[in-house]
């Protein structure tokens, strides 16, 4: 009882804080695992407040062997199999998921229920400041449920699980898990570790820490696209005809450079410990984190740049120096529960994390802007107890970010978010039918005292206040056919306020080698949303097939106007009416079960479609396409392997100034071997991704036409865990 007298306390005088862990957490090892035929289990999650909610109609979790297998350097390349999931794919050491078509400030990638804190959402070279290596559990959250999270989370959130607040005291006493990983693509070599030990029985400490370096990468084809390479060609004839002959052997071994895109390379190490005191009236734990990494920005050719000085025109001919992103983050993170029982309130929950964070821009070895972020997110809720099948969670959140960028190239002023929240989330069962419904407030007020008025480089500059409103709710409905088959639809109204970025960049952008205009004018988006779903098994079947819409007022979209500022295109961000539409799904089987220890083969297959236009008709920029995955997995005893064929068609519905993205096939294949048992956590995986070397590139990506997927990449992975 002194425990949680302490603890609510402290919860109290940390005010807006929550996030939730579920015991279940590390029950599953492969959530899309076929060649066992399991009864369908109730997907737990471990993002706060919503661990068993159907309004999360389209969730997917990815741990255990599936994560090593498919882990990458950045969060959004380790999701790209997950049903509806694409990624920004900027660079190698940059890349945040895609979520049916959502990016940036509709998608929010969460660590252990809390933002990243960084500032990844705000531009898509900016890597996300989370280390795959050390996670432990990955969550794809999808329908609006997930505005419990912010308006922010309209596409959906990723919620990204590791343990460096202990949830639990280790059994033994002590555990460790580890992980290697060597990449052919790009010579990548990374390893991660983790300790868990016991203090005393009920304190328990934690500390981690990552390293990862990989060099330029290895590509299938060539590096620009088939329409940038006619460019190049063009420019090299011209210039030959001109009697330009430097420039044009320059603009000729542009276009026909093959093999490796350059100033590609990464290197990352992560370090952190934490430590918590877990009883029966609830725990209480703290951590500290450190996050470094330095990674090459692929240049555009022909995106020259003026560097800001006034002196004229830029020299076309001149040789631009490579562009690097170093990036430091330091993060503080409290978790707390009191566990009242009984009554009306069964829990309480805090959750509060700090972050100082830090990006330079570098021009060879010259420092180009520098981008500041200090940010402070916190949640507070109130679990209710189950009451006759009524069950809920009522809470308060609160964030606020001080931004500044500072340099010759600095698009953003220096500006300040603050924003906080309400909301409740609630749920009652009865029997066969499900209700379900969530409501939230949001306020945001976005605030700078430099934003330039119009794009002279030294015109005048005004003060803008913006507060915002921002009322969202959704209401769902599910309804049970049979034991393991449920089906339902679900609601739901949001409205978000426009970021910073969208209201005051106007400037020079280095890293995305674009001319970048926001307005401070902007309105809310508004938005309504409806989704259907279906998921279950019948005998050996099991699916998990969804199809939503979306329509927006004053929807916030960037794009490119056709407009050079010192040779750089502009980038515009202005607001329209949308549509979303889009389905997606999975359905896996096993074809043999040969039981613990016998032969098993299985196979699944997933695909998605999103279908995204503006009022005029036009397509909404960088919408993934049509997407298939077919795969098959077989096991005996100690021993597993997967072959899978994903299939991306054409992109043909571009926006202006948008080039089509050509169809690809990827064939990917690997074995696995759990040397300690089929049950055992520890694992070698050997595999091969793009088996045929083929020239692939995300659409949804600002620079698919000159930095491609990863040709033929052969991977060993090894995970220890004991």
């Amino acid at each position: 009882m002194k425990f949680s007298t302490i603890l609510l306390a402290t919860s109290i005088l940390a005010a807006p804080a929550f996030a939730q862990t579920s015991d279940h957490a590390e029950r599953d090892r492969s959530s899309r695992n076929p060649v066992h035929g399991e009864t369908v289990e109730e997907v737990v999650i471990s993002a706060p407040g919503i661990e068993r909610l159907d309004l999360l109609a389209g969730t997917s979790v990815v741990t255990g062997d599936e994560l090593v297998r498919d882990i990458r350097g950045q969060i959004g390349d380790s999701l790209t199999q997950v049903p509806g999931v694409s990624a920004t794919s900027f660079s190698p050491g940059a890349s945040r998921p895609v979520l049916r078509g959502f990016q940036g400030e509709r998608v929010r990638v969460l660590t252990d229920g809390l933002g990243t804190l960084d500032a990844s959402n705000t531009s898509t070279d900016h890597a996300v400041s989370i280390e795959p290596l050390t996670a432990e559990r990955i969550e794809v959250l999808r329908g609006p449920a997930v505005l419990l999270f912010g308006s922010q989370a309209i596409g959906g959130a990723v919620n990204v699980l590791d343990r460096r607040i202990p949830r639990a005291v280790p059994e033994s006493g002590f555990h460790v898990d580890a992980i290697g990983a060597y990449g052919s693509a790009a010579d990548e070599r990374g390893g991660g570790a983790a300790v868990d030990f016991a203090i005393t029985p009920q304190i328990v400490a934690h500390i981690d820490g990552s390293y990862r370096k990989s060099d330029d990468l290895r590509v299938g084809g060539y590096v620009l696209s088939a329409p940038l390479r006619a460019e190049q060609l063009e420019i090299a004839e011209e210039e030959a005809d001109e009697g330009h002959l430097e420039e044009a052997e320059e603009a000729l071994e542009n276009a026909n450079r093959s093999g490796r895109l350059p100033n590609s390379g990464t290197r990352t190490y992560s370090l952190g410990g934490g430590v918590a005191l877990i009883n029966d009236g609830g725990s209480l734990g703290f951590s500290a984190g450190y996050y470094d990494t330095r990674y090459g920005v692929p240049t555009r050719p022909g995106a020259h740049h003026d560097h800001g000085g006034g002196g004229g025109a830029p020299d076309p001919h001149e040789e631009e120096a490579d562009v690097t992103i170093g990036l430091q983050q330091f993060r503080a993170d409290m978790r707390g529960e009191v566990k009242i029982g009984g009554g009306l309130v069964d829990a309480l929950r805090v959750r509060v994390g700090y972050s100082d964070y830090e990006h330079t821009e570098f021009e060879g070895d010259e420092v180009g802007t520098v981008f500041y972020n200090e940010g402070f997110e916190g949640r507070l809720e109130l679990v209710q107890a189950n009451r006759d099948g009524w069950r809920g969670v009522t809470g308060f959140q609160a964030f606020t970010r001080n931004f500044n960028a500072v340099g010759a190239e600095a698009f953003v002023p220096k500006n300040v978010t603050d924003q906080y929240g309400v909301f409740t989330l609630q749920e009652v069962d009865l029997g066969a039918i499900g209700l379900e419904g969530a409501l939230r407030y949001e306020h945001t007020r976005v605030r700078s005292n430099t934003v330039k008025l119009d794009l002279d480089e030294d015109g005048p500059t005004g003060a803008f206040d913006r507060r915002f409103d921002a009322f969202s709710g959704a209401i769902g409905l599910s309804y049970a056919l049979a034991p393991e088959v449920k089906i339902g639809f679900n609601v739901s109204r949001a409205v978000r306020a426009p970021s910073a970025e969208e209201l005051f960049s106007n400037g020079p952008h280095i890293a995305t080698q674009s001319y970048e205009v926001g307005n401070p004018n902007f309105r809310t988006e508004k938005s309504w949303g409806g989704e259907v779903y279906a998921r279950g098994a019948a005998g050996p079947v099991r699916f998990q097939i969804a199809g939503y819409a979306n329509w927006f007022d004053d929807y916030i979209y960037e794009v490119a106007t056709g407009d050079e500022i010192d040779e750089l295109p502009v980038f515009e961000f202005r607001q329209a009416e949308a549509r979303y539409l889009g389905v997606e799904g999975e359905v896996s089987t096993t074809f043999i079960d040969g039981g613990e220890g016998g032969f098993s083969l299985g196979g699944n297959l997933v695909a998605d479609y999103v279908h995204a236009d503006l009022e005029d008709g036009s397509a909404v920029p960088r919408i993934p396409p049509f997407r298939v995955l077919a795969g098959i997995d077989a096991s005996q005893g100690q021993f597993g392997g997967r072959v899978e064929v994903e299939h991306a068609v054409r992109q043909t519905r571009v926006a202006e100034f948008e080039s089509e993205t050509p169809a690809f096939t990827l064939v990917n294949a690997s074995l696995t071997w759990h040397p300690l048992g089929e049950k055992r956590e520890t694992a070698i995986i050997l595999s091969a991704h793009n088996i045929f070397d083929v020239d692939a590139r995300r659409h949804a990506s600002f620079t698919k036409d000159f930095v491609p997927l990863p040709g033929r990449d052969i991977r060993v992975s090894a995970r220890l865990s004991f």
